[in-house]
């Protein structure tokens, strides 16, 4: 199956946990409350530390649908699925949106600009429902107040094992290949945001998965968001039943 092909199956399958995440939320939010936008956790990760499988145990854990770099630039360029994204939407949303948007690029809309489309599509499905975002700076358009931010590292050789393993190439061009994708990384941040990519402060916890195992992990991230009043426990028993 050709790659588009293979990544507009996900996209629909992701659109369909969140259009179900979606229900769900407005059948629980509290009468009068009118958030910003739904709880969400956002993940920025080293190359080859594990964020995938992290992001995907996460997501299975609290019922929540994972958006990550290829699904989010996909939708980004689908007009198709941006307008899916706006069918529940009342003037306040997109009110919101529209102003979150003008404070992002500091004035300057352009919505030719794809950075633009993928902030508009970040901001749309957190206004609507929860989700997990990995990578493509989620942490630094969604509202500051709101949501857990979680960066995810391993030592390098941790990294490169697994780099070379997933590539099957050797050491040295896993060494090469993965400090072009760091620095790839970190000047997308750069140039996106304005900011250092060395920055931690703008993550609420950070763990290492070359000391940590996956699921200790998760349940690390779920304590985290218990603490923060997220209550995954009644979400987890919602969906199941």
């Amino acid at each position: 199956m050709p790659a588009d092909a293979t990544i507009a199956k996900l996209v629909e399958k992701q659109m369909r946990n969140w259009e179900l995440s979606r229900q769900q939320r407005v059948g629980l939010q509290e009468e009068g409350e009118q958030r910003q936008v739904a709880d969400f956790v956002s993940i920025s990760r080293e190359v080859a530390a594990g964020g995938r499988r992290f992001a995907t145990a996460l997501a299975e854990r609290l019922g929540w649908p994972v958006f990550d770099k290829e699904l989010l630039t996909h939708m980004a360029d689908d007009d198709q699925v941006r307008a899916r994204l706006y069918e529940h939407m009342d003037e306040r949303d997109t009110g919101w949106i529209e102003r979150m948007l003008r404070w992002l690029v500091q004035g300057e809309v352009r919505r030719e600009d794809y950075v633009l489309r993928l902030y508009e599509t970040v901001l749309a499905l957190a206004r609507q429902s929860h989700a997990v975002f990995l990578g493509r700076g989620a942490e630094l358009i969604l509202p500051q107040d709101r949501g857990l931010r979680l960066r995810l590292i391993a030592p390098e050789d941790v990294r490169l094992r697994e780099y070379a393993r997933r590539s099957g190439c050797d050491e040295k061009a896993a060494r090469s290949q993965l400090g072009r994708l760091e620095r790839e990384r970190a000047e997308y941040i750069r140039r996106t945001f304005g900011r250092d990519p060395a920055e931690l402060a703008r993550f609420d916890l950070i763990l290492n998965l070359g000391s940590v195992a996956l699921t200790d992990a998760v349940e690390l991230a779920m304590a985290a968001l218990r603490l923060r009043g997220v209550a995954v426990d009644s979400q987890q028993a919602s969906d199941s039943g």
